[in-house]
């Protein structure tokens, strides 16, 4: 070939080739690749301190897994921390800056009643989609008044159910002494789980709250457990339960020790161990998932979770996977939200959530128009205090 005639097909396949490239450049949709950015405000320090360090580590963990993985489309979540102190003053004041803030995408609070449920009107008029993992119902209904708030962690109604039912296998439990939370969900729980006894023929004898910021719960322990009770139900957060197990344990109490899920908290029990031995728990398989054979892909995964999360903090935190699960929940919602690249769809991830459905580390959960609360009642089991950790009864 000569020179000129191999010139000009060099030419002619260069005009080819930057013509193919400005086609696919102008044919192609631009890629978003802007942080998806979800803010948490969590009870650092303060009463509820451990229960949010817990809720904070998670959140950290399950943010690099879903960086590292590839699945977000060219997208990182970036995640900025605020504490609350476990006081509702400070909380809304932090969600007032999470939502002022337009990189903002979504925010997940901690466990604390009060705070979820002050800031239902904020987070409402300022339409930024909020995952409380705050157990009590007020967080979430009714549903009509609390639009950007949804909630991932057990439900009243069913915990008591479930322990109910317990109670009732267990057989010859005819009184049963509750010490409960003074907010909210502790008395929430107190009534729909009398309202579960009653139906059960079991008599509920006697009953005492806990402020959140008790140290020192020998006196309820004391006034409930006077009448002999063959059942104590402690309806209170992680550190208090295991206040009132010990000082039941001191008083000599000989009846069963009973907890809500709201009590989860370390796998092992440590300085309690003795106090809670043979205790029943309710809570979520994924808890003692290594005394499940993973036969699904979903436990598979809450396998692998309970063992990256103990890898790395040399330790399991049962409310772990409910954080976790509020950011997979998020992730998934802004990526299929839509919406013009490098801005954040609110709307979009709220409308997207309102349907989100997710077989998660802490069970299936299902989010509809009509409830926003997601954990289904099939994620609760049975769980039994032995030699010093929790084990999957039966």
């Amino acid at each position: 070939m000569s020179p000129i005639r191999s010139a000009t097909a060099t030419a002619i396949a260069s005009a080819v080739l930057a013509t193919m490239l400005t086609g696919c450049q102008f044919g192609a949709e631009e890629q978003d690749t802007s942080p998806i950015v979800i803010a948490a405000d969590l009870e650092l320090s303060g009463a509820a301190a451990p229960v949010g360090k817990a809720y904070q580590r998670a959140l950290e963990l399950k943010i690099d897994q879903l960086n590292s993985s590839g699945a977000l489309n060219g997208r990182r979540i970036e995640l900025t921390v605020k504490d609350n102190r476990s006081d509702a003053s400070e909380s809304l004041r932090n969600i007032g800056d999470f939502s002022d803030d337009s990189r903002v995408s979504a925010i997940i609070m901690g466990g604390c009643n009060e705070c979820a449920v002050g800031a239902v009107r904020t987070v409402n008029e300022k339409r930024i989609p909020t995952i409380a993992l705050a157990p009590a119902s007020a967080v979430t209904t009714p549903v009509a008044d609390r639009r950007y708030v949804f909630k991932l962690a057990p439900n009243a109604a069913d915990n008591a159910a479930t322990l109910t039912r317990e109670l009732q296998r267990k057989g010859g439990i005819r009184k049963v002494a509750v010490l409960h939370s003074d907010d909210d969900y502790g008395r929430e729980g107190l009534a729909v789980l009398r309202d579960e006894l009653t139906k059960a023929g079991i008599r509920s004898v006697r009953a005492q709250s806990v402020r959140p910021t008790d140290t020192d719960v020998s006196q309820q322990v004391a006034s409930v457990t006077a009448d002999k009770p063959q059942a104590l139900v402690l309806w209170t957060p992680p550190e208090q339960a295991m206040l009132a197990a010990a000082a039941a344990e001191q008083r000599e109490f000989s009846g069963s020790l009973f907890l809500d899920a709201a009590a989860a908290g370390d796998l092992f029990l440590g300085a309690s161990a003795r106090a809670t031995e043979r205790a029943t728990l309710v809570f979520t398989q994924t808890m003692v998932i290594d005394d499940v054979i993973a036969t699904t892909p979903a436990k598979a995964a809450r396998r692998q979770w309970f063992q990256d999360y103990t890898a790395s903090y040399g330790g399991y935190h049962g409310s772990s996977s409910f954080a976790a699960d509020a950011v997979q929940l998020i992730a998934d919602a802004a990526l299929r939200a839509g919406g013009d690249p490098g801005t954040v769809n609110r709307d979009g991830i709220r409308d997207t959530l309102e349907t989100s459905q997710l077989d998660g580390l802490s069970g299936p959960i299902r989010m509809t128009p009509d409830n926003h609360s997601g954990l289904m009642p099939q994620a609760l089991t049975v769980l039994v205090a032995r030699n010093g950790r929790w084990r999957l009864a039966g």
